[in-house]
């Protein structure tokens, strides 16, 4: 999912009235009480009364315009690309028979029975491997990534690690993180704090970009049907501002690994 641009490059009063608005009015329509609720979508008469009490210099018609936008694109685009466990399983399966990997594999976090591989981890490195064609890519980083300008001096140390990064952490020309889920059954903190880490990543990148002159582009890779879309409708709205606003360059939904993340590989220098 890239960004629509007829809403980038808005005001931090903006975004700012988004999410006052969403958490105000809630994301998803209560009139029907199920798991499956579809997303709220909003009239001009409340995000108006909602900005009464401040000064308001955007146009509060393409801040509705936006909120029900983000709705259709979850709705209609994201909502189909999320896969399950066993289907992410399936395309796993299918890949790693197709050649010889010799990329990282990882595991689960779980113990016993409930230990499998990272499907759609393992899934974004066999496809970055295919794809680079033989050049290399560091696909389980232990070292925070660092950033130097023209002169060699280091100007940026990131605070989290990151699941991948091309050509390596030192200068990378892009990082990735992975936001899998498969098989969790509640949500917890666990799945607010990946998206706000992947925020904190957005802005020490920019910040990066300023005093370095370097650009690196930062893609968030996420799946599972139950968590992202029964239990964290919010979350999902989040992910879609985080991409207009332009604090990750493309955010990449289940299926959508096969046929986008190819494309972008294939572009790196």
């Amino acid at each position: 999912m890239k960004p629509n641009p007829s809403f980038q490059h808005q005001s931090n009063e903006f975004w700012a009235l988004v999410k006052y608005a969403s958490e105000s009015l809630g994301y998803s329509s209560r009139s029907i009480k199920t798991s499956d609720n579809s997303l709220r979508r909003y009239h001009q008469s409340e995000i108006l009364a909602l900005a009464r009490p401040f000064t308001i210099a955007d146009d509060i018609e393409t801040v509705v315009e936006y909120l029900n936008y983000r709705a259709e694109l979850i709705e209609i685009y994201v909502r189909p690309l999320l896969m399950d466990r066993e289907k992410a399983q399936e395309i796993f399966t299918s890949l790693r028979n197709s050649y010889t990997p010799s990329c990282h594999l990882p595991m689960n976090k779980q113990k016993g029975e409930k230990q499998h591989y990272s499907y759609f981890t393992c899934i974004i490195n066999m496809l970055t491997e295919l794809n680079l064609g033989g050049r290399s890519f560091n696909d389980n980083p232990k070292n925070l990534s660092l950033i130097t300008n023209a002169e060699s001096r280091l100007v940026k140390t990131l605070s989290r690690r990151i699941d991948g990064a091309y050509p390596s952490i030192l200068n990378p020309i892009a990082i990735w993180e992975v936001k899998e889920y498969y098989g969790t059954t509640t949500f917890g903190s666990r799945v607010a704090d990946g998206v706000y880490e992947t925020l904190l990543d957005g802005y020490e990148i920019l910040e990066a970009e300023e005093f370095s002159g370097r650009r690196v582009e930062h893609y968030l890779l996420v799946d599972d049907w139950f968590t992202w879309w029964i239990k964290g409708k919010s979350y999902l709205c989040r992910l879609v501002d985080m991409v207009h606003a332009g604090f990750v360059d493309e955010v990449i939904f289940g299926e959508e690994v096969l046929t986008r993340w190819p494309e972008i590989v294939r572009k790196w220098p």
